[in-house]
């Protein structure tokens, strides 16, 4: 590893550089931050950051490549910690809440991103809908344990209860907002147990999931 003109080695420099990139993109936003205050607070040059990212848009894609991987680890570990699948779901929820608990939460990375990034064709909007596709996937495929019936619907369920907690998370009281997203996930939980027990349809199909 080649030292910089910064002092230390080239991969310190990208961390460095990421680790203040992610920093202000969480807490203020992407579109507000320009690259000069990036370099100036990460203490490089802006040659420096041309040498690991191509431009922003390659700095904020390697920011939120770094929030899906730790978001997928968070949701490993969570599955790992139970051996039902009932159990895994629930143990991905509380995830969610010790994030929306964390201090300086400010809401979900993607969501925030995604509102910055509306362009469907963006780079940065399509990895935004790829990550929301991985974690719909793995919630999807945990109920299809706990259920004979579809569990498409039910997923989308959790996942829509998940982006409303994220977004209420820094909006108001957060040890509310997480007690009421986890009654919510434990109660849709035990409709799919108690219609599955029964035999019934979880949810009866509207004529726009049946064109889908």
């Amino acid at each position: 590893m080649s030292p910089t003109p910064e002092g230390g080695s080239t991969s310190e420099a990208r961390a460095r550089l990421l680790s203040t990139a992610t920093r202000i993109f969480y807490a203020e936003g992407i579109h507000s931050v320009g690259i000069d205050r990036i370099t100036v607070e990460a203490k490089v040059t802006r040659a420096t950051l041309y040498r690991h990212f191509a431009g922003k848009e390659d700095l904020v894609l390697a920011y939120l490549t770094q929030a899906d991987q730790g978001i997928r680890g968070q949701v490993a570990a969570a599955q790992a910690s139970s051996e039902s699948a009932v159990g895994k779901v629930q143990a991905v929820a509380e995830t969610i809440t010790q994030g929306i608990l964390s201090p300086g939460f400010r809401g979900c990375a993607f969501l925030n991103a995604a509102a910055e990034y509306p362009d469907p064709a963006s780079p940065i909007h399509q990895f935004i809908l790829a990550h929301r596709q991985w974690f719909l996937n793995t919630i999807t495929e945990l109920l299809a344990q706990t259920t004979d019936e579809p569990a498409a619907r039910a997923a989308r369920h959790i996942v829509m209860l998940r982006d409303g907690a994220m977004a209420a998370g820094c909006l108001f009281d957060p040890q509310l907002v997480s007690a009421t997203f986890l009654r919510g996930v434990t109660g849709l939980l035990a409709r799919i147990a108690a219609e599955t027990a029964t035999d019934t349809p979880l949810f009866i199909a509207n004529t726009a999931d049946q064109a889908s």
